[in-house]
């Protein structure tokens, strides 16, 4: 066949024209799984916590609905419990099957941690049910090791472009988020048609993401130095995220042997935390986000708040996504350091919600490219000086446990490994 093809260059043209072609269809498979999944999952998220904010006494059965959720993790996820941490180390080193059962319980679990009043995101619920689902599908077709791990970084792309609406940053994301400091360009034509079928998905089924304000800032030396600053600050705060939420785990696993016990004690906590706090820090906050990015005020104390009952809730293994969390918390801090700095709040806000982000998942790019889909053309630049500060200050840290590293970082720069 070399020799055929040697012989022959347009042969190479007709394979490779076979390959992409191939590959869009299975992307587009992917992308439609992700968007049902992802529409699915919205809406029913609306639906219990709309239910559990006009139902406050539901919070008080928080520790029992950890016991259901432990219970499910003890005795029928199996190795699904490793949730996203299983499908970056399949899409590195593809060795076995995503149980099909992921998608249909983190669906579950979730809904059931927001009905009770659990701090959590929706992040982690898309993109394993779209690479549960994705990889169903390869099992189907009896897909290779190589393929497979494209699969599942299409189901990646069509994980986050559809459950955040934000199409272009779902395919960098699933490009950028497997190894830190190197993309994966040979998934890129999967990843494109997964990430916009899945965004094209929910939209035709029904649901609509909330819009959002762009914003515009004339920059000057001054307000870049203050960009620089909120960066930085979301950078060590999502640095303190990833240590809280991982020494709440560690003590977990190591003082409460029974996995099916920690979830109680952590829906205990958050139930007395609540009794202190208060109410805004319950399920995904959206409220505070909101209210960060339309220009109010905000105190200092509210994202530590946040980031508190969200370690609780997710290191004691309630099931969710990180990402909604971290944007308000990412957007109250900005928004309290934007103030102090003389940066209209709003902008502040917008910078900081994407920033956390990008530095806690290692997405600086991902994350420049989301804050341009959802605040406009205009505010690249602030986007992405926030996004690259909150990325170098945040250290070598990751809310995603198997995700490798290309090349270390310090917080003074960049160093080859």
């Amino acid at each position: 066949m070399s020799k055929i093809t040697s012989k022959f260059p347009g042969m190479q043209v007709i394979r490779r024209l076979t390959s992409v072609i191939r590959w869009i269809v299975l992307g587009g498979i992917s992308g439609l799984l992700a968007g049902v999944a992802s529409f699915v999952f919205l809406e029913g998220l609306d639906r219990v916590t709309s239910l559990q904010t006009d139902t406050a006494w539901l919070l008080y059965f928080l520790p029992i609905a950890g016991l259901v959720i432990g219970l499910s993790n003890r005795y029928l996820a199996g190795h699904s419990s490793a949730g996203n941490a299983l499908l970056l180390e399949e899409i590195h080193s593809p060795r076995q099957w995503v149980p099909r059962r992921m998608a249909p319980l983190v669906l579950l679990g979730t809904w059931w941690t927001h009905l009770f009043g659990g701090s959590a995101g929706r992040e982690g619920t898309a993109l394993q049910m779209s690479g549960s689902l994705s990889d169903a599908v390869s099992r189907v077709f009896r897909l290779g090791q190589s393929d497979r791990s494209m699969m599942l970084t299409a189901a990646l792309a069509g994980g986050f472009g559809s459950v955040f609406g934000v199409p272009f940053a779902g395919v960098i994301f699933a490009l950028e988020v497997p190894t830190v400091g190197r993309l994966r360009y040979h998934a890129l034509v999967p990843a494109v048609i997964a990430s916009f079928i899945g965004d094209a998905m929910v939209t035709w089924l029904g649901h609509h993401h909330a819009a959002r304000t762009a914003i515009d800032i004339s920059m000057s030396t001054s307000t870049m130095g203050a960009l620089v600053a909120v960066g930085v600050a979301c950078g060590i705060a999502a640095r303190i995220f990833i240590t809280t939420t991982s020494v709440i785990r560690t003590i977990g696993r190591r003082y409460v042997p029974s996995v099916v016990m920690r979830p109680v004690l952590g829906g205990a906590a958050v139930l007395g935390l609540t009794a202190l706090f208060g109410r805004d820090y319950l399920g995904l906050s959206l409220p505070l986000l909101d209210s960060a990015l339309a220009g109010t005020s905000i105190a200092l104390t509210v994202f530590a708040l946040k980031l508190l009952f969200t370690a609780v809730t997710i290191g004691t293994g309630f099931l969710g996504g990180e990402v909604t969390p971290l944007f308000v918390i990412g957007s109250t801090l900005g928004a309290s350091i934007g103030e102090l700095l003389g940066l209209p709040i709003g902008v502040a806000a917008a910078v900081g919600m994407v920033a956390m982000f990008g530095a806690a998942a290692n997405t600086p790019l991902a994350c420049t490219v989301m804050g341009l889909e959802l605040f406009g053309a205009v505010a690249i630049a602030p986007i992405g000086i926030g996004c690259i500060a909150a990325w170098v200050a945040s250290g070598t840290g990751t809310i995603y446990e198997t995700q490798r590293h290309a090349l270390r970082r310090s917080s003074a720069g960049l160093q080859d490994p």
